[in-house]
């Protein structure tokens, strides 16, 4: 059995109430936009980190995490990027990663946008779990957690955060 954290989107910023929202989790899944080698430092010391770069992301963190991870966690196998799409919306490159291997659980962040969508067509769940940085038009910070045991997911949690800023939207 797994805890896992899902985040997304940080930007650079990692509060101690995300590591307090991921404190039960036994594993950390950062879908990239990490921002700075300070979030993966933070996170990675904290829990075992699993991650992807993103599309803000700089060099230093393009070269510790792939652009696509493939793994499989108690018995469910996992794709993560940053940019895929979601059911029906795919980008080229994810759908043809999808349909080559065919994992249970998809998961995405870039869209800013907390999703739950399971697509019956690939045979696989889709998760986006929002942003839990600072930057962006998004007004409510999400992260999730949830368990994998014996190649299911189950237990499913949004958290909200802090809002970012009430009424003000903070840009790149």
């Amino acid at each position: 059995m797994a805890r896992i954290g899902l985040i997304s989107d940080t930007h650079g910023f990692l509060d101690d109430g995300i590591l307090g929202h991921l404190a039960s989790c036994d594993e950390i899944w950062h879908a990239g936009d990490i921002g700075d080698t300070s979030v993966s430092d933070r996170l990675s010391a904290f829990r075992l980190l699993r991650a992807v770069h993103g599309n803000i992301d700089g060099q230093v963190l393009r070269v510790r995490f792939p652009e696509k991870l493939h793994w499989t966690c108690e018995g469910m196998p996992v794709l993560m990027m940053h940019i895929g799409g979601h059911p029906g919306r795919y980008t080229p490159d994810a759908l043809a990663e999808l349909r080559n291997t065919r994992p249970r659980l998809f998961i995405t962040g870039h869209s800013h946008i907390l999703k739950v969508a399971r697509d019956a067509a690939l045979g696989c769940l889709h998760i986006n779990p929002g942003a839990a940085g600072l930057q962006g038009w998004h007004r409510v910070r999400t992260l999730m957690r949830f368990t994998i045991e014996a190649g299911e997911l189950r237990d499913m949690e949004v958290v909200e955060l802090m809002p970012r800023r009430p009424g003000k939207t903070i840009s790149k």
